[in-house]
């Protein structure tokens, strides 16, 4: 596993970006065959598997694309819209999306520190959740290898 290298405040949201990080890429360097987590259910223990319910190779696709976010910044607004649209950008939604900013402007300057705070405390929450799906991808996908031997 990756030592974190950087020394902030236990409740820092560089921290938890840290711990995440590292725990992603620990998880990567274990999974060598993430198809073996196809069809493989997230263990929460006092529950039965949902139906639909994401199976564990679909945490471990999305936990590495949101690590990439996280050690690499968020793409540009643009570049965002055209990858969350499929490639196809609406002239409309971004001139729509163009007008509406003053107002939200307005409405965000009233109370940033309260928006703030959600966010941050959002973020952090996220952040922990999706850590924790990561050690456990790790976790199942070591306990398959050890069957397997």
């Amino acid at each position: 596993m990756q030592v974190l290298t950087k020394s902030y405040p236990k409740n820092c949201l560089l921290t938890v970006m840290d711990r995440y990080s590292a725990v992603v890429h620990n998880m990567e360097q274990v999974v060598m065959l993430p198809s073996l987590l196809r069809d493989v259910q997230l263990s929460v223990p006092g529950r039965q598997a949902r139906a639909g319910a994401p199976d564990l190779y679909n945490y471990f696709t999305m936990l590495k694309a949101i690590c990439v976010d996280v050690d690499h910044g968020l793409l540009p607004r643009e570049e965002w819209q055209v990858k969350m649209a499929g490639g196809e950008t609406d002239e409309a939604e971004n001139e729509a999306a163009e007008t509406e900013e003053p107002e939200d402007e307005v409405l965000g300057q009233l109370d940033l520190e309260a928006q703030f705070h959600l966010h941050f405390s959002s973020l952090h929450h996220i952040l922990t959740h999706l850590t924790l799906k990561a050690e456990e991808v790790t976790r199942t996908y070591q306990e398959i290898m050890r069957q397997a031997m």
